[in-house]
């Protein structure tokens, strides 16, 4: 990116854009059954869109969605040797089949596999983080949880605005990293490149409060410019639809499906 790019993108990120509720959004949610919002950031025309404007700036826990920033943090700082650096697997039977393996961080991120990004919590040490976040805008910046697995459990929270604001400075190579930690990070949320977009995003699922709490956030780059999203589903424990998982997904691909056919229209 040339410079005239990085200052034009850095004037964007400070410029206030125009917001737009757009409960219409909110359609998407009751088709799947599940309770929740979606965030959308549009590129092109400088205007946030929400299907809930007041819970878009409501925080919580950013689950696996962490692991875009703390693969960042680990390839800066050295805890792990580059993305297909193998870690061994400790043994512990996990629910997941594909936790159980060795595996590296290209698997890890991936697979969500959390044993993983725990070692390199550990590896990095808790001062590490208490410099990068508040480098990063990260949410509440709150590391007061004392378990190895912040993100999961624990005060540390983010928004569905923070989650985005954070992409947008990822996608524009404006957060505090070697650029080209940022082009691998890139690469590894990269789930689909096709005629209609290339899509970016990192899913997150964890639970607190009684609540269970999903996540699917990242951007999809069009031919008409780039739309950034954080989808956050929620559901009571005991009450969890079983498409919950897949719906984090699906609600988001929905509803950027028909924001772009409404701009090629």
């Amino acid at each position: 990116m040339t410079r005239l790019a990085r200052a034009l993108c850095l004037l964007a990120l400070i410029a206030p854009a125009r917001l737009t509720a757009l409960p219409s959004l909110g359609s998407y949610f009751g088709d799947a059954g599940v309770e929740g919002s979606i965030a959308v950031y549009d590129e092109a025309a400088d205007t946030w869109l929400f299907s809930d404007d007041a819970d878009a700036s409501v925080r919580s826990l950013p689950a696996s969605t962490f692991k875009i920033l703390n693969s960042l943090i680990a390839l800066q700082e050295g805890a792990v040797g580059g993305t297909r650096e193998v870690l061994r697997w400790d043994g512990r039977h996990w629910p997941t089949p594909s936790w159980n393996a060795d595996t590296d961080m290209e698997g890890a991120f991936r697979n969500s596999v959390v044993w993983f990004y725990v070692e390199l919590s550990r590896r990095l040490g808790r001062d590490a983080y208490r410099r990068y976040l508040p480098a990063c805008g990260y949410g509440n910046c709150d590391l007061s949880e004392p378990g190895l697995d912040f993100w999961n459990f624990g005060e540390l929270g983010v928004s569905p605005r923070e989650q985005i604001e954070f992409l947008r400075r990822l996608r524009w190579d404006t957060l505090p990293f070697a650029r080209k930690n940022m082009e691998t990070v890139k690469s590894l949320m990269l789930l689909e490149r096709s005629e209609a977009w290339t899509l970016r995003g990192k899913t997150g699922w964890t639970t607190k409060g009684g609540r269970d709490i999903g996540w699917f956030v990242g951007w999809a780059e069009t031919r008409g410019g780039a739309y950034y999203f954080a989808t956050r589903i929620v559901a009571d424990d005991g009450r969890l639809p079983a498409n919950f998982a897949a719906s984090r997904r699906d609600i988001a691909e929905r509803a950027l499906r028909d924001l772009v056919a409404e701009r090629r229209d």
